[in-house]
């Protein structure tokens, strides 16, 4: 019986037996059985990498954070989720100064700290509620010839998350990338929060699954 510990790009827990190519931590969501109980319990949601300086942790050990997992960091990013400053160093130094200089408008240092950077993602990922259960995805509307690749967005006709590439959407699934599509000129529904679409589009590059490079 697989783990409730992959994340879709519209930030969901699930259990499916598919493998991730990265992993995340939003802090301790399990109870003492390995069950999911909250979708967060801190505001830093961070990317990591599967290994790191050779540290080791049962999944779902009691006490412990969740570790959760993604198919790739543009599925992580549209989650919510931002590179981790300690394992993915180099990573995050690049995320920090294309969201920096993409968000100027809404910091107050040209070098914000960790902290400012999460505070602006949990405002833009999820809604506002005094009650955990009750709050929900935060999306807005772009129109798609606006957007970077990398973004993910969700179409008017399909429920299928879909990953910007070029001329092209790429179907997300938990096992990887689908046939791509012609771009449409269209409005829709964007997932990914709107300062890290910013840092896309001023230059950040998110780390793709093997499966969006295949051809048609």
């Amino acid at each position: 019986m697989p783990w409730q510990n992959r994340v879709t790009p519209r930030g969901e827990i699930v259990a499916t037996a598919a493998r991730g190519s990265c992993m995340g931590n939003r802090g301790c969501l399990h109870d003492e059985h390995g069950a999911i109980r909250r979708a967060y319990q801190v505001r830093r949601w961070i990317i990591c990498l599967l290994e790191f300086k050779g540290r080791k942790l049962p999944i779902m050990a009691p006490g412990h954070y969740t570790q959760l997992f993604f198919l790739d960091e543009a599925t992580a990013l549209a989650a919510g989720h931002r590179p981790c400053s300690e394992c993915q160093r180099a990573k995050f130094a690049a995320f920090r100064a294309h969201w920096a200089t993409a968000n100027a408008d809404l910091l107050d240092s040209s070098m914000p700290s960790v902290d400012a950077i999460d505070t602006v993602l949990h405002r833009e990922r999820i809604s506002d509620d005094h009650y955990q259960r009750n709050k929900l995805k935060r999306t807005y509307s772009a129109r798609l010839d606006e957007l970077p690749d990398g973004a993910f967005v969700v179409l008017e006709s399909s429920e299928t998350p879909y990953l910007m590439r070029g001329d092209a959407l790429l179907p997300w699934s938990f096992a990887g990338y689908g046939r791509p599509i012609a771009r449409p000129r269209l409005v829709a529904q964007v997932l990914t929060p709107r300062s890290t679409v910013r840092a896309l589009a001023h230059g950040y590059r998110a780390d793709i699954h093997p499966s969006a490079l295949q051809p048609a």
